[in-house]
């Protein structure tokens, strides 16, 4: 057997000087096969067999022992064959006469071939991951579900949360320009899952018709976007992890706050109280790895300008539920409708005013009254919007406690069947 030192030589040769394999044999005084050989193998091989071993007791079987393996996944774990077993079958069952060692042997080769391989993880620098959360809160008194946007980057593990009343496109675009803004900078790529607030539809080729907002979002951000396997959370799992992180050790207890900026203030204490962690693994806090010194920019997270921080996100009022086809005379079907009253308005196209307003802390040279009048406005909007509500749920009160026996003399349902006033 030739030295891999030899190996080397040859292979420096051939491969990086560029000899020819002739030359190269009759410069290492090694024949010409031989040197084909140590092309092909980057160090000996060792002997190698032409064929397989024979196995004359164990051959006939292994398709039965194959079999078997097969089938044990479908059983309780308990109840699954051993290799003791499988030997004792062979005996009973299909005449086997050779050994047990052969038989365990071969299981045990069978079963390590099927094992499910794990690749170490290895998250490189500048990408980060997005995800939603759910959990319960009290806010103003009054117990509700909250919903929290969670950022990730998982080369450092630094993390940002933010809760909101709902999972809108709102609060989905808020979330990633206070992610910016908390970290001071981009990433280069964001991991999702396919939530609708991103993606439209899910095209036959596995690429993605992204959503408008989300193209604007990105289009003034100037991340790339990358996207899960559906129903794969383990694709996106360190946002997976923050997830339960937060809800397991940041809103329990459920978590009182008087609203939720309050809320949100606790959820940054506590994510920068993280920030001071080392973590297994490392030796290096998770504030020291996103900002590494004297690198500061080695995270890969990209500088973001100074023009591009006051700049609100373009707003993105929530599509309006289209309305109902006109329904022809001397039909029963219309639109829904409360005693003649129409359906009040949701809060949904307050953002966009509400963005306003925030920009305005940008430009501290305006006068405080342009904010006064708009806050004044928004107000009067809000306060019409409550007295709408408030009528509704007179009125449902109303037609619950006067309701008849029978579908026919349900004030409801004859509420909703009866058409509009034009």
């Amino acid at each position: 057997m030739k030295p891999v030192d030899l190996y080397l030589l040859v292979r420096q040769s051939v491969f990086v000087e560029g000899r020819s394999r002739r030359e190269t044999a009759r410069l290492f005084g090694v024949a010409r096969k031989t040197v084909d050989k140590m092309c092909a193998f980057s160090v000996p091989p060792g002997y190698r067999r032409k064929e397989p071993a024979a196995r004359p007791k164990l051959d006939r079987f292994t398709g039965i022992i194959d079999q078997i393996l097969a089938n044990d996944p479908k059983m309780p774990v308990k109840q699954r064959h051993t290799a003791k077993r499988i030997f004792e079958r062979l005996k009973a069952e299909h005449g086997f006469t050779g050994g047990y060692t052969i038989i365990k042997e071969y299981v045990a080769e069978r079963r390590f071939r099927s094992k499910e391989m794990f690749v170490p993880l290895y998250h490189p620098p500048g990408h980060a991951q997005v995800d939603f959360g759910e959990a319960l809160s009290v806010i103003g008194g009054v117990e509700c579900k909250i919903h929290f946007f969670c950022m990730d980057l998982p080369h450092s593990d630094a993390t940002f949360v933010k809760a909101y009343p709902a999972e809108t496109t709102e609060a989905f675009l808020d979330g990633h320009v206070a992610a910016f803004d908390r970290f001071g900078g981009l990433p280069v790529s964001i991991l999702y899952n396919n939530t609708t607030l991103a993606v439209a539809k899910i095209l036959g080729d596995g690429k993605r018709k992204r959503t408008r907002a989300f193209t604007e979002l990105q289009s003034h951000y100037l991340f790339t976007d990358r996207f899960g396997r559906p129903g794969k959370g383990n694709d996106k799992g360190k946002v997976e992890g923050l997830v339960g992180y937060a809800r397991r050790n940041w809103m329990v207890p459920k978590p009182v706050a008087a609203d939720f900026d309050a809320l949100n203030a606790m959820l940054l204490a506590r994510s920068l109280e993280r920030h001071g962690d080392v973590l297994r693994g490392h030796h290096q806090t998770i504030g020291e790895r996103l900002w590494p010194r004297p690198v500061p920019w080695a995270n890969g997270i990209r500088h973001l300008p100074a023009a591009w921080r006051p700049a609100p996100c373009p707003s993105h009022p929530r599509r309006s539920v289209s309305p109902d086809p006109p329904v022809s005379p001397g039909t029963h079907k219309s639109r829904p409708r409360m005693d003649r009253r129409p359906w009040p308005r949701g809060p949904g196209r307050t953002a966009p005013r509400l963005r306003t307003l925030l920009a305005l802390a940008a430009r501290p040279d305006l006068p405080c009254a342009d904010a006064d009048q708009m806050v004044a406005r928004q107000l009067g909007e809000v306060e019409r919007k409550i007295a709408d509500l408030v009528l509704l749920r007179q009125e449902l009160r109303k037609m619950t406690n006067c309701c008849g026996e029978v579908v026919a003399e349900c004030q409801i349902i004859g509420s909703i069947a009866a058409p509009h006033d034009s």
